[in-house]
């Protein structure tokens, strides 16, 4: 499954001259491709209509626009856990609980220890938006660094106005630990005197390309070299999800079979559709080797049935229909033996009188194009269904009606002709 990780820029802070910020989503971003979730197979910067496609997008914020909290997390409904984080951590935080946007780690559970992220729910609210008017579907947002183990620091450059720090460049430290995050700019003493010493032995050291250099002179020690593309990717394979509460995508109607499409047509489904594909190919084959078993027995069928028309009547030379000629021919010689037929008047009348119940006279008889009509007044139910059942198996249809008894030959397809 292929993983888009799109990096938001840090939100504007507001400052005396300082201009107003631009509005969301109206710049290029930082992004990393990655066709397997580990590895960048492309990284850039491009604006949110012209990133890479991808099953999975994962927007990363960064670490200075999250503030950690560890509380004990209150036993309430999912519907009013962001109330009851707001209003246990009102305290807490600088600004108005009611403008933060609050979510819990990940597997938290009531009545145990758990860290809370608290960020700008307006800010973060406007981002997603913009990114989904870009036509980008957001899968999760994840922080840029979390409170985890073994402690890590990532050095980077920062934007501000005044340029100055370590090399004239300048610089921020962000330091992630079992504890919590901070992020420190390396102007002055205040990283330094934070900074636990000595360092964690398992501690972990990054930084950007620019400010790799300055970095290690700062550390003293040497650190990794780590692109923006890859650091977004590795914190896009962290279980965090900030999109919670109010901010949980919401898939209804039309967008939801959207969306159930768009992970189907995802890598991690290819499986899938290659079954199917293939369910599909190997019906389709048995069906029309089916279907070619069927009609060579049905044309073997019908080299039959010419075989015995022409053994039977050699006289007929077209053969078009061998059933049908079949039975005109038999009914010729039938007819020229003085031999009736099965629908003719006397194979009728032998029919009915073979299962005539005893004692009852018949005032008139008609025949007329195979159907032989009867009056026989008086006859009860039980009579007229007795008299229907002994001639139904030999292919007798008998319908009852007014006093009269009608007798023909059921159709081939019949229920009565069936039994025959």
């Amino acid at each position: 499954m292929t993983t888009l990780a799109v990096s938001i820029p840090p939100r504007p802070r507001q400052r005396a001259g300082a201009v107003t910020p631009p509005a969301a989503g109206s710049g290029e971003l930082a992004y990393a491709l990655s066709n397997d979730g580990l590895s960048v197979l492309r990284e850039g910067r491009a604006a949110p209509a012209l990133l890479p496609k991808a099953d999975q997008v994962v927007a990363v914020l960064a670490a200075p626009d999250i503030s950690w909290h560890r509380i004990t997390c209150p036993k309430a409904q999912s519907a009013r856990m962001a109330a009851a984080l707001a209003g246990l951590l009102e305290e807490a935080v600088l600004d108005d609980a009611g403008q933060l946007h609050f979510a819990l780690a990940p597997g938290a559970k009531g009545g145990e220890s758990t860290w809370v992220a608290a960020t700008d729910r307006a800010w973060l609210a406007g981002e997603i938006a913009a990114l989904e008017k870009a036509g980008l579907r957001i899968d999760r947002v994840v922080p840029g660094a979390w409170p985890d183990e073994p402690a890590t620091g990532h050095f980077a450059e920062t934007h501000d106005d005044n340029g100055s720090g370590v090399g004239g460049l300048g610089l921020s430290l962000t330091w992630a630990h079992i504890d919590g995050v901070a992020c420190w700019p390396l102007q002055g003493g205040l990283a330094r005197a934070l900074l636990p010493q000595p360092l964690p032995p398992d501690a972990r050291f990054t930084a950007t390309a620019a400010v790799a250099a300055p970095a290690e002179r700062w550390l003293g020690a040497t650190v990794r070299v780590q692109s923006p593309g890859a650091q977004a990717l590795n914190a896009a394979r962290s279980l965090w999800n900030l999109r919670q509460f109010g901010l949980a995508p919401r898939h209804r109607g039309l967008s939801a079979l959207r969306e159930a499409w768009r992970r189907f047509r995802g890598s991690t489904w290819r499986p899938v559709r290659l079954g199917l594909v293939t369910l599909v190919a190997v019906t389709l084959v048995g069906l029309n080797l089916a279907a070619w078993q069927q009609r060579g027995t049905l044309v073997a069928k019908r080299s039959a049935m010419t075989a015995v028309l022409q053994t039977a009547h050699p006289q007929v030379r077209a053969i078009y229909d061998a059933p049908v000629q079949m039975q005109r021919e038999t009914d010729v010689l039938r007819a020229g033996a003085g031999r009736p037929g099965e629908a003719d008047f006397e194979s009728a009348l032998q029919a009915a009188a073979s299962a005539w119940p005893a004692q009852q006279p018949v005032q008139t008889l008609g025949y007329e194009n195979g159907r032989l009509t009867l009056t026989v007044p008086g006859w009860s139910e039980p009579q007229i269904a007795a008299f229907r059942e002994a001639l139904a198996p030999s292919g007798w249809r008998v319908e009852a009606v007014d006093g009269r008894v009608t007798l023909s030959r059921a159709a081939p397809g019949s229920a009565a002709a069936k039994r025959t």
